[in-house]
């Protein structure tokens, strides 16, 4: 799947919607790190770096949506598509 990259704004939304449902916090941080999930005091948080580039934002954000468990959940086959081929390249 091909995404063009005025698209990757409208995915990272859909993306973090989706992580929002699920209990999970994303939050946006400065720092020397790629970024991930992780549970703080049984607080689901997805930290991404924000001075990354939209789409690495992506590749991290459906890493950890991945790690999370989405295999359960429905999701548009476009939202699955892009999860599954964005993890993959990480």
């Amino acid at each position: 799947m091909k995404i063009k990259e005025k698209e990757f704004e409208a995915v990272l939304e859909d993306l973090k919607s989706l992580a929002t449902q699920m209990g999970a916090k994303v939050r946006f941080e400065r720092g020397d790190f790629k970024g991930g999930y992780c549970l703080v005091k049984d607080s689901k948080i997805i930290v991404l770096n924000k001075i990354s580039t939209t789409q690495r934002k992506v590749i991290t954000l459906s890493a950890a949506l991945k790690e999370l468990g989405v295999d359960d959940i429905y999701l548009s086959p476009k939202l699955r598509e892009v999860i599954e081929e964005m993890d993959e390249t990480k």
